[in-house]
């Protein structure tokens, strides 16, 4: 009778022992608000988010807004707290950089061969002024695992790189994405066969306030682009590469982060934060041409922003809340080089030091993995990396999820996505999925009838419970410092608490 009345009066009960990880009791009333979490609900926003009406949410557009307007009345509904600069909105002053192809000129000296591109093959990823004359040129075989392996950063610092991507490639090139971060190259220049991939033509993303770090890159698709590439030999060639771009054209826009607050319940620690997040942005809609035309982003990442308003709508339900403060956000511009997680550590509403953790959410509806079915599964980036793993894997076991480290992809995929931006700035930050790769990943088929909603639900209820364990624990998130891939984030987060 004692003990039945002592959890009847207790929301939650903790035991810590040195050493150990916490013993964590699920309660009738954390049992009930993990009962909030339901498929039909993740249904019907899922189904309003990725729908054709929103255009497939690019960053900045028409449906990107009319999706923020839409999570920020699922957060008034839940009660949350306007958590942003203007209610739930944090406005991101911005601009987007349209090309300037006026007097463009691409041109490669082989020998005594020059070949000039067509501005018409040409599509460009970066909108900066750009002058080259005669840089020295790399080819970067990423069908070769090998040459991959052995190259180094400084290899390409200071030279003009050349590329092709191919379904084979695109492991290699995740492998190779975190030496060409390291790397200073001039230019990158991705080499297609034909017309070049069928994305979105939107222009540059970039905050005035930054300076324009990034290196410029394009494509160039067409035979004449593939002759150029083949003829040469891997890795620092013969060949030089001279460009003439003019600065861009420049448009004021203000997309916006959503964020709503769940005020914690002890008076010292409801000043401390745990962030929940997703980003509620995609890839928007090709500008021409037949057939379906829209990048839905159902899974990527509709399926994150539907769970952080149903994960906010099942705890909001508690009457004795966590004793941190939760905050529940999505972010504009992931797909933009994770712009609206950079801008909120730029410029924070919140200040970083108050931020325990984050748990960022990324493609949890589809369970058709490219490595085979994930029911009943998660993954976290940066597996190993701080003990909120620990809370995952404890909410994982009570909830029947199994929490795996994927042997590859763990470490691989931490830098990309939102949870990046935080952990460099020194918040213990991770990323749960589901899938790391899956059919119509950045796809016109990403819709959200392929959802499984079920097994979503399911993941959700772990989220949740992970995300009261994190907030409930008297001891903030620790990075792993024993982690030598952790190194510069113990850093940043010894200097952010100084």
């Amino acid at each position: 009778m004692r003990k039945s009345l002592f959890l009847v009066c207790t929301t939650w009960l903790y035991a810590f022992q040195a050493g150990t990880s916490a013993k964590f009791v699920v309660t009738p009333e954390i049992q009930g608000a993990l009962n909030h979490v339901r498929a039909d609900s993740l249904r019907g926003d899922l189904s309003f988010i990725s729908s054709d009406l929103l255009e497939g949410r690019g960053t900045p557009s028409r449906g990107l807004d009319i999706a923020a307007e839409y999570i920020a009345a699922q957060f008034r509904r839940a009660g949350l707290e306007p958590g942003g600069t203007e209610g739930y909105f944090q406005t991101a002053r911005m601009v987007v950089l349209e090309p300037n192809m006026s007097a463009f000129e691409l041109r490669v000296t082989h020998g005594k061969q020059a070949v000039i591109a067509d501005p018409a093959d040409i599509v460009l990823g970066t909108a900066k002024a750009t002058d080259l004359n005669d840089a020295p040129l790399f080819k970067l075989d990423l069908a070769d695992t090998s040459f991959i392996e052995s190259m180094t950063p400084a290899q390409l610092d200071g030279k003009a790189v050349i590329m092709e991507f191919t379904a084979n490639s695109q492991a290699n090139f995740r492998a190779v994405g975190q030496k060409l971060r390291q790397a200073k190259p001039l230019l990158l220049v991705s080499v297609s066969r034909t017309e070049g991939p069928k994305r979105p033509t939107e222009g540059q993303l970039s905050d005035p306030d930054q300076p324009r770090t990034a290196t410029p890159r394009l494509n160039w698709n067409g035979p004449a682009a593939a002759a150029l590439y083949d003829s040469l030999p891997a890795g620092a060639t013969p060949a030089s590469l001279s460009i003439h771009l003019a600065p861009p054209h420049e448009t004021a826009v203000s997309p916006r982060n959503v964020l709503g607050i769940l005020r914690g319940s002890d008076a010292a620690l409801k000043d401390s934060y745990l962030l929940v997040t997703a980003h509620y942005d995609h890839l928007g809609m090709l500008a021409e041409g037949s057939g379906d035309r829209i990048y839905n982003g159902a899974n990527d990442d509709g399926s994150g922003t539907v769970s952080v308003i149903e994960v906010a709508r099942a705890l909001s339900s508690l009457k004795t809340r966590p004793r941190r403060s939760i905050v529940f956000m999505t972010f504009f511009g992931e797909e933009k080089g994770l712009m609206g997680s950079r801008y909120f550590a730029k410029h924070p509403v919140i200040p970083l030091e108050k931020i325990a953790g984050q748990i960022n959410l990324e493609q949890l509806g589809r369970t058709d993995d490219k490595e085979g079915s994930r029911i009943a599964t998660a993954t976290v980036t940066g597996f190993d990396y701080s003990n909120i793993t620990d809370s995952i894997r404890a909410a994982g076991d009570l909830t029947g999820i199994k929490i795996f480290k994927h042997p590859k992809n763990s470490d691989l995929y931490f830098t990309a996505s939102d949870n990046a931006s935080l952990a460099e700035a020194g918040v213990p930050a991770h990323t749960i999925g589901v899938t790391f790769e899956f059919p119509d990943y950045h796809g016109l088929g990403d819709e959200w009838q392929k959802i499984d909603f079920d097994n979503l639900a399911k993941v959700d209820r772990m989220v949740a419970l992970a995300t009261i364990m994190v907030a409930d624990n008297d001891k903030a998130p620790q990075w792993s410092e024993e982690n030598p891939r952790t190194k510069n984030f113990v850093k940043a987060s010894k200097e952010l608490h100084h």
